[in-house]
């Protein structure tokens, strides 16, 4: 299984989702490939967001390795499954299409399409931001297994 979370920057949410996820498969013996990835160009190359690595950090989980990179046409080509933080994500994603089997990869990472909340302007967001990733990368990796 290969995995693709998507956010705006790749820096706040969707290394969250990533290191999460790749926690969550290791402990689980689940062979997948987990990247991130941003609908912008803002943050290419950089590191996740100083506050996001501290709550990964906290909850055991390292993502301080991690570099931003923007979203792809090809991507599609390369993961199963997209999931994204927001509908502006989702929107953008889809944009980028080329068909309907592209489109059926995407996927808001909450159910009933809620939004992940973009922690970037709000310190007090990240713990439950986590918290909120960490609960549906741990459906996610149940429903698959």
């Amino acid at each position: 299984m290969k995995i693709l979370m998507v956010c705006l920057g790749n820096i706040c949410r969707s290394p969250l989702a990533e290191g999460i996820m790749r926690h969550l498969a290791n402990t689980k013996g689940l062979n997948w490939e987990i990247d991130s990835a941003g609908t912008g160009n803002w943050h290419v190359g950089h590191s996740p967001d100083h506050r996001s690595v501290k709550e990964a950090k906290k909850n055991g989980v390292d993502i301080s390795g991690l570099r931003g990179r923007q979203f792809q046409i090809a991507d599609f080509d390369t993961f199963d499954l997209i999931y994204v933080m927001d509908r502006s994500n989702y929107t953008d994603v889809l944009r980028k299409a080329r068909n309907n089997a592209d489109k059926a990869k995407v996927h808001f990472l909450l159910p009933e399409q809620q939004e992940v909340p973009d922690p970037w302007f709000d310190d007090a967001l990240f713990a439950p931001v986590y918290k909120m990733i960490y609960k549906a990368c741990e459906n996610i990796a149940d429903q698959q297994q």
